[in-house]
């Protein structure tokens, strides 16, 4: 049987990292197994869901190289989600309920005065036709309640192992509004089952959720898919993920220079037993994936792993692997050999680009030294040889070493105090630059 994953957002907004990593999971889940991976809108929220963020999902999920097999929209299966209701419905399993909102907080909350579970008391099916009349002529229009059989819910977690929910724990579910539109549940089960869906992979706040959608999946007679919990991430300080902790969404750390790879290669492994690695292709990653390897604690999403990461890839990456996105007119693949060591993301060559074709302002600490400095630069070409001739002739004229000798010739020639190294920056900044920063010029 060919096995089949699903991501199911909602367009409501920007994927998050969180999105992310189950997206991720998903696809490299299918990858391993030779299935495939579907994208599904889940935008029967017509009020939140947008066109724009649906376009969004799908720029992001291609920027992470995350290829989906098919895409669906919710939005499209009203009469599916209506023929599942009135099966539901003749079969016994949704019935009518008239009670407002107020009318049901006020039995949530006398029931926990009385130290009992806020558990929906089925007073609806207790109604008789003539109160349902009742209320229908008081303009009252019921929402359906799925009728939960009240039993242990077990099934075997992909990563949580054994899980066993109690049925008479649970509420029995809206799963119709009283304006007629399903609730989430419904139309998830439904494209589960029409979809062919045979593994579910969520978060762990979906657990009860879980429980409630098999019984449903047994309900309409189909196949119930295996399911598994991914831990949610935490901020690095174990609290919730914040937006100044790393949840911002993935076009905004896009922006700001994060590469795909790096994100995915620590998404992979996060949470996992696995050491996390930079790798450089998809195909690197589901090689080494295992579901199984999960932890059943959250996992800590940390920003700074992530820079350290991105700029870990950014420095082994070849020419060939960025000159068509440097945007850098004349950089060549020496300038990007001296630089790439140097990046947190790619956008921080631009300034490195400035430094060696100019102008800058230099940074002048002793213009007599660097005066003598000048004098003493090695005739003919400038070439990687040509830093240690000259510092070697400078130390000897003056008499300065160390960070002495050196600091004020980098802060001279590229304005930082720390940088590439000078003997590959030296070349590119080139002779007419050298004279005239060491002679305090902006150039």
């Amino acid at each position: 049987m060919t096995t089949k994953f699903r991501f199911a957002p909602s367009p409501t907004g920007y994927l998050h990292v969180g999105n992310a990593r189950l997206a991720l999971i998903n696809w490299l889940m299918a990858k391993k197994s030779g299935g495939e991976m579907i994208l599904r809108l889940d935008d029967t929220d017509t009020e939140r869901s947008t066109a724009e963020y649906a376009s969004a999902i799908e720029e992001d999920l291609r920027w992470l190289g995350l290829i989906w097999s098919e895409l669906k929209r919710q939005s499209d299966r009203s009469a599916a989600y209506e023929a599942a209701f009135q099966t539901l419905k003749e079969a016994g399993r949704l019935y009518p309920c008239y009670e407002t909102a107020e009318e049901l907080e006020y039995c949530r909350k006398r029931q926990l005065a009385r130290k009992q579970p806020p558990i929906y008391d089925r007073a609806a099916l207790k109604l008789t036709e003539a109160e349902k009349a009742a209320f229908e002529v008081e303009g009252r229009k019921p929402h359906w309640r799925f009728l939960l059989d009240q039993s242990p819910i077990r099934w075997e977690d992909l990563v949580r192992g054994p899980v066993e929910v109690d049925g008479a724990s649970m509420s029995d579910p809206v799963l119709i509004r009283s304006d007629g539109r399903p609730l989430y549940h419904l139309p998830s089960v439904i494209d589960d089952i029409d979809f062919g869906i045979t593994h579910v992979i969520r978060g762990e706040d979906h657990v009860s959720n879980t429980a409630l959608h098999i019984q449903i999946f047994a309900a309409m007679g189909a196949s119930v898919p295996a399911f598994g919990h991914i831990p949610l991430l935490t901020g690095p300080d174990g609290g919730p993920l914040s937006k100044r902790e790393g949840s911002a969404s993935l076009r905004e750390m896009r922006e700001n220079g994060i590469e795909a790879m790096a994100l995915v290669s620590l998404l992979a492994r996060l949470g996992t037993s696995d050491n996390v690695e930079i790798c450089h292709t998809l195909e690197e990653i589901t090689a080494g994936f295992d579901i199984s390897h999960f932890s059943r604690a959250a996992a800590k999403f940390d920003p700074n792993e992530l820079a350290n990461l991105n700029a870990k890839l950014l420095h082994g990456l070849d020419w060939a692997e960025v000159k068509d996105r440097l945007d850098l007119p004349g950089a060549g693949e020496d300038f990007w050999l001296a630089v790439r060591g140097n990046l947190t993301t790619l956008a921080d060559a631009k300034s490195w680009w400035q430094v060696v074709t100019g102008p800058i302002e230099p940074v002048i600490e002793d213009a007599d030294f660097l005066k003598t400095a000048a004098t003493l630069l090695p005739e003919g070409d400038i070439t990687a040889e040509s830093w240690k001739i000259w510092t070697a002739a400078v130390k000897e004229k003056t008499g300065a070493k160390g960070k002495l000798l050196f600091l004020p010739l980098r802060l001279a020639l590229t304005g930082q105090p720390h940088g590439p190294e000078m003997n590959n920056l030296l070349p590119l900044i080139g002779r007419d630059h050298i004279l005239a920063r060491l002679n305090g010029k902006t150039a």
